[in-house]
């Protein structure tokens, strides 16, 4: 059962329980909740703000029965069309529930309702001396929940991993009102099936969250960073190879190809030559304690600077916060440079097995010159994640069929390289249709199966994920 528009009884139920402006159902209301960072639109019947659990209990047993989609969502940073309500149906914002419950330090944990925002819970924690690793590049707005449900990843992935190794359990309330508690506090546990896991990346398809502990561990002492800069492509991939096999785990490796760097000289003043002499970036950040910091340094500079053919041709380095954001501010810069080169982009993550960079990377770069459209390249080389933006101009003659015809391209070189279609952004509405690629028709059906077993009326973000 569909419904094009609330019936009566609708809006009074959920005016009763959503009192206030946490229910909001005019068109200029909702405007702002028909979109997410995907650029993507649909139109939501409603919109409310649980503030508590028992709200969200109330929202889900009325749900179930009506047979009424609902959309959770925090801040839609996401780029995949995750929290588009592409179907008629209420939207649930979890930013009011937005408080840090308990910041425990003896047990390395954190309980937060999902609409903390990642940036704020890191710096509470912090100022204790602890540390919660996970930083998306939208960590000063994105949640801990849109973080849970998405996996998301991170600069400091490479060293720390993904979402899913911080979360210890959640609290989750299922279609039908009933709730169930995943996991716990404890950094060990393996009773039973992991239900926790399989909440994480679920793209808000099988329960709401209402609140989630967090694993955290001790600050690191000090941070150091080091970009540098090669004159090739090929050459940037073997520096990635040497540092590896040299033992050094860094905190972050980022990595940036030329047509990145064009669009940030465009931006404002970088900090490499503008000779010609740099072809691609690669940018490091190390912690641990102050006192070993110098010497990993100097491990680090050693490995790039294998022979006089392949050492950087420009490097450039940071000792604490002060000195190193400069050179991370760059690297945040990528989005708003991108559009110096076209209005339009489709924005994807794929990941390979990092010896897979280099093929990856050059033949995204033959692609490119085939749909002849430029196609930014950077991203997370520690961990074979590589962000592709295929800038295009959507108003322009054939650009937009070219701009499909090369993520399509690109995501078929990706699987021949045993790599997967995202490595942290997720599935949403703009990958659905390509998930048959990557995963099998059995596969497939087990997750189908898993769906129905948690919300057997397909009520909670239709169309996502699988």
């Amino acid at each position: 059962m569909t419904h094009p528009s609330l019936l009566p009884q609708h809006r009074q139920f959920l005016a009763e329980l959503f009192p206030g402006t946490d229910c909001l159902t005019t068109p200029e209301e909702m405007l702002v909740f028909e979109s997410d960072a995907s650029r993507l639109a649909g139109i939501p019947l409603a919109v409310v703000r649980p503030r508590n659990e028992e709200q969200i209990t109330e929202l889900l047993r009325w749900a179930h029965t009506e047979r009424m989609p609902l959309y959770p969502r925090a801040r839609a940073t996401n780029v995949v069309g995750l929290c588009v309500p592409d179907r008629p149906g209420v939207v649930v914002s979890t930013l009011c529930m937005n408080r840090v419950l308990e910041i425990h330090a003896d047990d390395f944990v954190a309980v937060v309702q999902p609409g903390v925002v990642t940036g704020d819970l890191q710096k509470q924690v912090e100022a204790q001396g602890l540390f919660y690793p996970p930083d998306p590049a939208s960590l000063g707005i994105s949640t801990i929940g849109g973080n849970v449900a998405t996996c998301a990843g991170g600069m400091r992935a490479v060293k720390y991993g993904v979402t899913r190794e911080w979360v210890l359990g959640c609290r989750v309330v299922l279609p039908g009102g009933k709730a169930i508690t995943c996991g716990g506090r404890n950094h060990k546990n393996v009773v039973g099936l992991d239900l926790t896991r399989l909440m994480v990346g679920s793209e808000g398809t099988l329960g709401i969250m209402t609140d989630i502990t967090l694993k955290l561990m001790p600050l690191p002492e000090a941070t150091a960073s080091l970009m540098a800069g090669f004159s090739s492509l090929e050459q940037a991939m073997a520096a990635v190879r040497r540092v590896f096999r040299a033992g050094i785990l860094p905190a972050a490796l980022e990595f940036m190809g030329q047509e990145v760097l064009d669009c940030l000289a465009q931006l404002g003043t970088v900090p490499w030559p503008q000779d010609g002499t740099v072809q691609a970036v690669l940018l490091f950040r190390l912690d641990g304690s102050r006192a070993a910091l110098a010497a990993d340094l100097q491990r680090l500079r050693a490995a790039l600077d294998d022979t006089a053919q392949n050492r950087p041709a420009w490097q450039e380095q940071g000792l604490g916060a002060q000195e190193e954001e400069p050179l991370w501010e760059i690297r945040r810069l990528i989005n708003p440079a991108s559009f110096r080169v076209a209005p339009n982009k489709i924005s994807d993550d794929v990941t390979v097995p990092r010896g897979s960079l280099l093929p990856a990377l050059t033949g995204i770069r033959a692609i490119s010159g085939h749909c002849g459209l430029t196609i930014l390249t950077f991203g997370h080389v520690g961990d074979g994640n590589i962000h592709v933006n295929i800038m295009h101009d959507a108003a322009r003659g054939d650009e937009k069929q070219r701009a499909g015809q090369a993520k399509l391209a690109v995501m078929e070189l990706i699987l021949s390289l045993g790599g997967t279609l995202s490595g942290e952004h997720g599935i949403g509405l703009t990958k659905a249709p390509y998930v048959h690629r990557q995963l099998g028709e059995e596969e497939r059906r087990l997750m189908r199966d898993i769906k129905s077993a948690f919300d057997p009326h397909g009520i909670l973000n239709p169309g996502k994920a699988f």
